[in-house]
């Protein structure tokens, strides 16, 4: 599963910084001025994951494969993007291509560094967040127009959602908050709307504010969506090797990086989890849905397996651990057999059985 998060965010906010200490390299230009990002940059990063060296070594394999998460770094937008203002509509379109939304905020202070806009977090999330809204009453307002006048088709449940769509839109509502019914979640996807995207907020925060960063609270409305990250920070981390790198979080006060905390977020805030396989050839981690059947999850190897499956044999991880593999697990009856209507677990440690 390709999962594609696009940061976004006020010019100068740490965007690019953030994103260059995510990939650990220096990638997207940051330097000091308003719009340095133009064409939007693009990094694959893998998944931190401390399990997969430890089946690596209980199946005697050299090949570790990690999930992965593609990031976006997208151009600063300001107040009235969508009407061609700074970079325009160009970064909108950006953002309509990922899986998820992470709207990074300033709350670090820094006169050396230029600020557009508002000088608040809040501030800033709502004003990208307004962006986003005028671009999707332009989509809704474009569907109503064309179809107002087809009978068929303005009393059909889609025009009905619209006009609800726009109703909320107009109260500067984001549409991925609304309570939708089945038919409705599917049918909104027709739209392509911005403010349908998952999202979660990265507080990009003072050096200072990052030795105490497992209390820090943001008064952000919805501020159990927030990350806090301080980029220059992270950027520093990301220039270590793991050893050090260890080290270091741990003079800080920190259990885990920046990244992991990010990589986390998306994950919970899209819903998904990881199960693995392992054999000699590799171990690797595969990304699902929370909620997945088995052959939805043996679809994520190839989409065929999908259609030929029989069955997933099936250890939790702990019992891999401590049984040492499928085999010392099936000794001692924890290696499950589930069919079609398995629900994947987090960590499950899976071979499957197709017929090909």
């Amino acid at each position: 599963m390709k999962l594609s998060i696009g940061i976004v965010g006020l010019p100068n906010v740490g965007k690019s910084t953030l994103f260059n200490a995510l990939l650990g390299k220096q990638v997207a230009d940051a330097s000091n001025y308003p719009f340095c990002t133009i064409d939007p940059n693009v990094g694959v990063v893998e998944v931190p994951d401390d399990k997969l060296p430890v089946l690596a070594e209980i199946v005697k394999t050299d090949k570790i494969v990690p999930a992965i998460v593609e990031f976006v770094d997208i151009a600063g937008l300001v107040k009235g993007a969508s009407q061609g203002e700074g970079l325009g509509n160009k970064f909108l379109t950006n953002i309509r291509d990922c899986d998820a939304i992470c709207h990074v905020v300033r709350a670090f202070s820094d006169s050396n560094i230029i600020k557009e806009g508002s000088v608040d977090p809040q501030g800033d999330f709502e004003v990208i967040c307004a962006e986003l809204i005028i671009k999707d009453l332009e989509t809704i307002d474009k569907y109503l127009d064309v179809n107002k006048n087809n009978a068929k088709e303005n009393k059909s449940k889609k025009f009905a959602l619209a006009a609800k769509l726009k109703s909320e839109l107009e109260k500067g509502n984001l549409t991925v908050n609304l309570k939708l019914d089945d038919e409705e979640k599917e049918m909104i996807k027709e739209f392509f709307l911005l403010t349908a995207k998952p999202y979660f907020i990265v507080a990009n925060v003072d050096e200072d504010t990052y030795k105490d960063i497992e209390n820090f609270k943001l008064k952000i409305e919805n501020w159990e969506s927030v990350v806090p990250v301080s980029a220059k920070v992270e950027f520093d981390l990301a220039e270590l090797n793991p050893e050090e790198k260890k080290d270091y979080l741990k003079e800080l006060g920190v259990e885990k990086s920046g990244l992991e905390r990010v990589i986390q977020k998306a994950y919970d805030t899209l819903g998904l989890q990881s199960y693995y396989t392992a054999g000699v050839k590799e171990a690797r981690a595969w990304t699902i849905k929370k909620g997945d059947t088995a052959p939805k999850a043996a679809a994520a190897i190839h989409t065929d397996f999908e259609k030929g499956f029989i069955m997933a044999e099936v250890v939790s991880y702990e019992d891999f651990v401590q049984y040492k593999g499928l085999l010392g697990a099936k000794e001692v009856g924890k290696l499950r057999h589930e069919g079609r209507d398995y629900i994947m677990r987090p960590d499950d440690v899976v071979e499957f059985r197709i017929n090909v």
